[in-house]
């Protein structure tokens, strides 16, 4: 099951007088990917070399590394460890020994591995989102039920006569969720699928 970050993680080394820091972050969107790198490269440093993955999204830099000793081993750290919703950013000081292109590689692939594996993972979870309407009494216990299945809530909109929730749970949940919806509000509470935009 593919993980993302639980928050930013860190790694540092020093390989051959060149010193490496790694950052990784979980994101949301290209454009949390593309701040996270902004904000933490070093413009002092050599290199900033990154690479993300969004679902089938993915980008990856060299920066001024010969081709392909960078990004894609970062790229590849990043999808051998099952990971998605993840920015690697990879900050080279040069030491004065060159490290070749295997070297390279390995340094910014095994930096990656090495940042990726000591963080905290959080399985990502296919959901369906859905719509409620409950009543203001019936709001903690939908919250209660929903959280049992581990769903989440979106939006609450309070209307005057009651509570109108977005929410997302696993496709495998809606029915048992559904159920357990009726019976609390003797049959009243109906799920409906949002519709794609």
């Amino acid at each position: 099951m593919p993980s993302t970050l639980v928050g930013p993680c860190e790694f540092r080394e020093e390989i051959r007088k060149s010193r490496f820091i790694t950052l990784a972050a979980p994101i949301n969107s290209p454009a949390d990917a593309q701040a996270f790198i902004e904000q933490n490269s070093d413009f002092n440093a050599t290199h900033n070399c990154w690479a993300w993955k969004l679902g089938a999204q993915y980008r990856s830099t060299d920066d001024g590394e010969p081709g392909g000793t960078a990004g894609r081993p970062i790229l590849a750290a990043i999808e051998a460890q099952d990971f998605d919703q993840v920015v690697v950013l990879v900050i080279r000081w040069y030491g004065g020994i060159q490290l070749g292109t295997g070297g390279l590689a390995r340094a910014y692939g095994g930096g990656a591995n090495k940042c990726l594996q000591q963080a905290a993972r959080l399985p990502l979870i296919n959901r369906v989102s859905l719509t409620l309407d409950c009543t203001f009494s019936e709001l903690a216990l939908v919250k209660l039920r929903l959280a049992e299945l581990n769903g989440v809530v979106g939006n609450e909109d309070f209307l005057s006569n009651g509570v109108a929730l977005s929410i997302a749970v696993g496709p495998e949940q809606i029915d048992t969720l559904q159920r357990q919806l009726s019976d609390l509000s003797r049959g009243r509470i109906v799920l409906q699928r949002k519709p794609d935009l």
